[in-house]
């Protein structure tokens, strides 16, 4: 075994786990003990990742009191420290302002998808509340979709574009999208999602026995909400 200075392994496991069967549970307990405790305001990249709000987010994560204590006795960095010194590759997510699975109320047993990654467009499936429909709105109106990136150093989440031509929502590489307003979009909980650049509407078409479609048309009233909010 290497010890290295300012490594970044989290975990060596045991072949042999003597935890309790639930073990997802103390996952996301300790690493909300840990967000409360280092994170500051980034802590938020924690609760955005399970999908978990800010308030009230279901998990008992105990007295961290002591612990922030022990972090103010011993003088620790901040994590804006952290991120600028050790660890500056890391994707920030401080812009969200809203997060987790899209309803529509034409269809609520159904979220917003970002289906197979190959076909680089938003989809409708029944809702799960994991990765791939992890919606992410940002302060600067755009619309992401699918679980957080790590790195800058590879691919970030895409985002949801009308590229004015197509019926389908795409999702894309933000960075890539020549257009800013066919990528950004105004979007108010319980209220219509629309391009900024075209002026239509993201909607579910009911097909009848066909299904379910996500398509982009004009405005005719539908409506959405998004499960958490950053206040």
């Amino acid at each position: 075994m290497e010890v290295l200075p300012c490594s970044r392994v989290a975990h060596i496991e045991r072949k042999k786990k003597p935890y309790n069967s639930n073990i997802g549970f103390y996952t996301k307990r300790n690493a909300l003990r840990v967000a409360e405790v280092w994170m500051d305001d980034y802590k938020s990249h924690v609760y955005i990742a399970w999908n978990l709000p800010l308030e009230n987010p279901g998990i008992d994560i105990g007295d961290v009191s002591e612990r922030r204590a022990l972090r103010k006795s011993l003088k620790c960095k901040n994590f804006q420290w952290y991120l600028d010194h050790v660890y500056p590759e890391m994707r920030r997510y401080n812009n969200t302002i809203a997060y987790g699975e899209l309803r529509n109320n034409k269809a609520k047993d159904v979220c917003l998808d970002q289906g197979p990654l190959e076909n680089h467009t938003a989809i409708l499936y029944p809702c799960h509340g994991w990765g791939p429909q992890l919606a992410r709105y940002t302060k600067e109106g755009f619309l992401h979709l699918g679980a957080l990136g790590t790195t800058t150093l590879l691919p970030d989440t895409r985002c949801l574009v009308d590229n004015s031509k197509s019926r389908l929502p795409q999702l894309l590489d933000c960075d890539k999208v020549k257009s800013s307003l066919y990528k950004r979009w105004n979007f108010i909980q319980n209220g219509a999602i629309m391009n900024k650049g075209t002026g239509r509407c993201l909607e579910v078409e009911n097909r009848g026995l066909a299904g379910l479609d996500l398509i982009l048309r004009g405005c005719t009233g539908q409506r959405w909400t998004i499960k958490n909010s950053i206040k």
